[in-house]
């Protein structure tokens, strides 16, 4: 997956938005939390997704996978796919998709409501 790619997938998930920070990291965001960021690789694209913890148990150690820098040593379940063989876009666009969820989940029930995420 390249950048525009993830940045394409990430624009249609709901209530998004973008910034790059952090030395020019793509950076998404839903209710102003971040859920993925492009970048952060040394010399070719690297995702990073908030998981669950079972998920982030099952991937830590998986070949072009880690616990994302940063993020992961303080406690956070984050992974990087920063090499290959890694995820397929499939799988990474799963993944993303979770984060989104488990990230939107930890809004506000009133941000959730505004931002029309997670309503019955």
């Amino acid at each position: 997956m390249t950048y525009e790619q993830f940045n394409e997938f990430c624009r249609t998930l709901p209530a998004t938005t973008y910034v790059v920070q952090w030395g020019g990291s793509h950076v998404w965001k839903v209710g102003g939390k971040v859920f993925a960021i492009g970048g952060w690789a040394d010399d070719q694209p690297a995702y990073t997704f908030k998981t669950s913890n079972i998920a982030f148990e099952n991937l830590k150690d998986q070949p072009g996978l880690r616990p994302a820098p940063y993020l992961a040593a303080r406690g956070m379940k984050w992974i990087q796919h920063y090499a290959k063989p890694g995820l397929t876009d499939t799988k990474l666009k799963d993944y993303l998709r979770q984060s989104h969820l488990i990230v939107s989940l930890g809004l506000s029930k009133k941000k959730q409501k505004e931002l029309g995420l997670n309503q019955p």
